[in-house]
Order: structure tokens, then C-alpha cells, then sequence
């Protein structure tokens, strides 16, 4: 039997912890390709704190980790399937034939509201480098984080507004915070343990969370809630993106665009073809369930290239580090319905390695760069 062909399109979380996964599980059955178009992966979650001088997002190069893990890299994003023919089209034409395509290129961000700043956790520093020194310098009075109604991930609103309350009390400067948010408790998808936890946090920095709130930004500085009828002003709003699927022509999209797969990461109505990450219709868009969707897929790859393994069904599990005004929170919980049950919550890791994004393959993965990196070693 020769070696499955494997394409995986993508050079993010899912993407690269398939590419590992597989390596582990699937070892010289498969011959894989990785389509990637940006020479780096970056540890985006870590963003959010740059805007208040933390440490900036860690930035790994692919190509080592390719070539570490016997994959072909080619750098051009995916543009097209044949899934009759069974090939991927990249960016400038390249095809590449496949037995199994795993798509894990992510999401499309779109601003929500016209009036307010909407953050990217690629230039999060550049938008908001100025807002918190207008806080620092005590020009700013009043901000607001708002969240869409068609949220997908609303922890880093959470750190923005607990940083921003932190960083205005150290410089004594009054500051009202406003959090307005569609979830009926704040970081409800963590489950009830979690949003007390995060409620305690957010009274101890006087943040006034407005939950059950469908939100507009009709004007600059000005919020409206529905169903409240509820008009709120500020300084600054601060608005998390809206998610839409990637839309790759020749293969089918489901609401908004997004893949949809079934338990094991297939994508309905293609043969072949998997999906894992933002890129599929599971509404909760984060890293680490991202690379949970991985593990899965490349299970079911694994199993077709004749590897001895039974294939388990996605059931996800969230960790989640908060970022706040001091130390972290640390957050964890099954999902069952979209929502979190067995939750628990601690200001000390609950898993290892104890990073933002809780992946099997890739965390040790990065770890171990991080190391190398720290001996001043080049990979």
C-alpha cells in the first residue's frame, strides 16, 4: 500500500498540530503537505497584553518545524478544491493531489461596527498602544468593550478591560469601565463556577458588565442595547471582531460560511476532506479546542492510513488563561450544548505546558523553541 497523501492548509494552531499529530500517529504512512503562506506562526493570544508593555507574542518559524516533522512545505495559501479530482489549488496555482485534505485556515474577521475600534490580535499593540496611554495620561474617562452579537470568543474583551482598569488605579486616574456582552454571565461558556470567579474580579475592579445585550455603535461614543433601550456614552469603544467562515471556492459553506463537520472532523458532502479550527462551524473559536479538533482529525487520517488506532469523537475541553491586572486566572471546563460543566478555576496552571493554547503536540513543540531560543541556540 503506498503512503496516504496528506494536505494540510494552514500554518496556525490546527494546522501545525495536525501536522505533529499525525506525525506521532500516522509516522511513514502518510506523505504530508503543509500549505502555508506566512513564513511564521505567532502565539497570538499573548497579544493582547502588548498594548500594556507585557511581553509580546512569541513568533516561531514554520520551516524548522516542517522539516522536523518530514512534511513538504509549501508556502501559498489555499485558493481552491477539486474535490471531484481530489486536488488543492494554492494562491499561485500550485496543485497537489490528495487522499485526505484537512482544511484548518482559520476565520475571516469583519468589523461589526462602523463607529467603534475593532481589535486584531495581528495589530492589537498599533490600535491600542494610544488608548492606554490617553488612560495613563488621565485624558480617557470612560471605555467600553463591546462584543457582537455573533460572538465566538470573548476572553480577551475580559483582559482588555481588566488590564485597562488595573492600569488606570496604579495611575490613580478614575476610569469607568463597561463591559457589554450578549452572554447572560460573563464567560458563561465556561460554566457557573468560572463566571463567579470572573464576576468577583470584575466587581473588585469596579467593571460594570451589561449582560443579555444586543449592541450598536450608532455614532462615535455611543453604545445602544436592546432589549434595554439602554444608551450608553464613552471615551473609547472597543468592539471584539465578528467571525465569518473562509470561503474556499469548491467547497460547501454552512452559516456564515463555516465548514460543517461532523464528530470526527469530516466536512459534510466531501469526501476526503477534513476541517479543524475557526475554519469549521463549532462556535467556539479558540486555540486550544482548535487543536483538540486536530488531535481528532488526525485520528481519523491515521486510521485510514492504516495505522492501528480507533478514532474518538471530538469532546471538547477548555483552558483558558485570563489575563488581568495581576496575576493570571486559570480556567477549565468540559463543554456539553455550548456551554461549560465541571469547570474549575485557579490561579495556578491546570495543565502543562501551561501556555494559553493547551495543544498535545504543539505546546511541548514550542516549548522546547522556547528553550532553544533561551540558550541562544538557532534551530
Amino acid at each position: 500500500m503506498s503512503n496516504l497523501k496528506v494536505v494540510i492548509a494552514g500554518g496556525g494552531v490546527a494546522g501545525l498540530e495536525t501536522m505533529f499529530a499525525l506525525r506521532d500517529l500516522a509516522g511513514d504512512r502518510v506523505q504530508v503537505t503543509l500549505l502555508a503562506p506566512e513564513p511564521e506562526f505567532v502565539y497570538r493570544p499573548m497579544a493582547v497584553g502588548e498594548p500594556f508593555a507585557r511581553p509580546a507574542a512569541r513568533h516561531y518559524a514554520i520551516t524548522p518545524m516542517a522539516r522536523e516533522a518530514g512534511v513538504e512545505l509549501i508556502r501559498e495559501p489555499l485558493a481552491s478544491v477539486d474535490t471531484g479530482a481530489c486536488i488543492a489549488y494554492g494562491g499561485r496555482g500550485t496543485a497537489v493531489a490528495y487522499d485526505a485534505l484537512v482544511v484548518a485556515i482559520g476565520a475571516r474577521m469583519h468589523a461589526p461596527f462602523a463607529n467603534a475600534t475593532t481589535i486584531s490580535d495581528r495589530t492589537i499593540d498599533e490600535q491600542l498602544h494610544g488608548v492606554v496611554q490617553d488612560i495613563e495620561g488621565g485624558y480617557l474617562r470612560s471605555i467600553a468593550f463591546v462584543a457582537p452579537h455573533r460572538m465566538s470568543w470573548p476572553l480577551p474583551l475580559y483582559e482588555l478591560a481588566l488590564m485597562s482598569a488595573a492600569r488606570a488605579d496604579e495611575m490613580g486616574v478614575e476610569l469607568r469601565t463597561t463591559i457589554v456582552t450578549p452572554e447572560s454571565a460573563p464567560l458563561g461558556v465556561f460554566g457557573t463556577e468560572a463566571s463567579d470567579a470572573v464576576s468577583a474580579l470584575l466587581d473588585e475592579a469596579d467593571i460594570e458588565l451589561i449582560g443579555s445585550a444586543y449592541a450598536q455603535v450608532p455614532e462615535p461614543g455611543v453604545v445602544t442595547m436592546h432589549p434595554f433601550s439602554r444608551r450608553l456614552r464613552a471615551d473609547r469603544v472597543i468592539a471584539m471582531p465578528e467571525l465569518f467562515g473562509p470561503a474556499i471556492r469548491g467547497l460547501p459553506g454552512g452559516e456564515r460560511g463555516f465548514l460543517d463537520v461532523d464528530v470526527h472532523g469530516r466536512v459534510r458532502g466531501c469526501p476526503g476532506v477534513f476541517a479543524a479550527g475557526d475554519a469549521t462551524d463549532f462556535p467556539i473559536k479558540h486555540g486550544g479546542v482548535s487543536s483538540q479538533m486536530a488531535d481528532t482529525v488526525a485520528e481519523s487520517i491515521a486510521a485510514l492510513a492504516g495505522a492501528p488506532i480507533v478514532p474518538q469523537p471530538f469532546v471538547p475541553e477548555i483552558h483558558g488563561m485570563l489575563l488581568t491586572g495581576g496575576r493570571p486566572l486559570y480556567l477549565t471546563a468540559r463543554i456539553a450544548g455550548g456551554r461549560g460543566f465541571s469547570s474549575q478555576v485557579s490561579e495556578r496552571p491546570m495543565w502543562t505546558p501551561a501556555g494559553k493554547i493547551a495543544a498535545r503536540y504543539l505546546a511541548p513543540q514550542l516549548e522546547r523553541a522556547d528553550a532553544t531560543a533561551t540558550a541562544g541556540v538557532t534551530p
